[in-house]
């Protein structure tokens, strides 16, 4: 099943970040934490990281959907079953003077359901028309802190890619000179292993790829990995990304 998911841009190494904002690892942003420190397994990257582009795919719509839950469909008021999680996306902006929140980005999220569908769209493959719906898509503008939070869930997978989310952020997506980012993240295979054996999931057929079977993945994928928690019922993962915006 083929899929026109494209790599896009440059996976930068942890030293190559760091070198855009002239540290040389005695602290990293402010954090206080030696550089060896933070690129030895296991790390937590710091909130003004730079991560890699991937690609936007075949089915992006632009919605003007403003909202915080995107599990349910304004068209007829259902709601994508599968696991809550809760996702937290962190915008910085990086320039000469360190690592600031990015207030008033627009970010943002789409995902497929637990069967691997998509609203609003025409399957390219021919496997679903889903053209008018708006489940499981919606965008959040960061606050003063840089935070836009979404309550979705676990998205399913589709034949000939690994489970991912993708993300947009965008600084003024009404004016040519505004800045834009397309990425996608991913979760660990034993998390996906475990969650993906219960309903709604296990009615998907076939056999699921696993991140490093995905050749998007493969470009940078390991610096667009959740760090998913459990959550009461559910789960919740906070995603940081630093933009370097001239």
């Amino acid at each position: 099943m083929k899929h026109d998911d494209q790599q896009v841009g440059r996976v930068l190494s942890r030293r190559e970040a760091l070198g855009l904002l002239g540290w040389s690892g005695a602290a990293v942003l402010g954090t206080g934490s030696s550089l060896e420190a933070i690129t030895r397994p296991p790390f937590r990257l710091p909130a003004c990281i730079v991560r890699p582009s991937q690609a936007e795919g075949p089915y992006f719509v632009d919605t003007k959907l403003e909202r915080s839950d995107i599990r349910s469909d304004p068209t007829d008021g259902s709601v994508c079953e599968g696991a809550p999680l809760q996702l937290t996306v962190q915008v910085s902006q990086l320039n000469a003077t360190g690592c600031h929140p990015l207030a008033a980005a627009l970010v943002d999220v789409w995902q497929c359901d637990a069967m691997g569908i998509y609203s609003g769209v025409e399957d390219i493959n021919g496997m679903f028309n889903t053209v008018g719906k708006q489940f499981l898509r919606g965008h959040q503008i960061t606050d003063a802190a840089g935070i836009a939070r979404f309550q979705t869930i676990y998205p399913g997978w589709y034949p000939g890619r690994t489970v991912h989310i993708h993300f947009k952020i965008r600084t003024n997506p009404s004016a040519e000179t505004g800045h834009e980012f397309t990425s996608q993240l991913y979760f660990e295979d034993s998390l996906t292993d475990r969650l993906l054996a219960r309903q709604p999931y296990a009615k998907t057929e076939g056999e699921r790829p696993r991140n490093q079977d995905d050749r998007i993945y493969r470009s940078g994928g390991d610096q667009l990995l959740l760090d998913v928690r459990e959550d009461g019922e559910g789960y919740a993962a906070t995603f940081d990304i630093g933009l370097q915006i001239d």
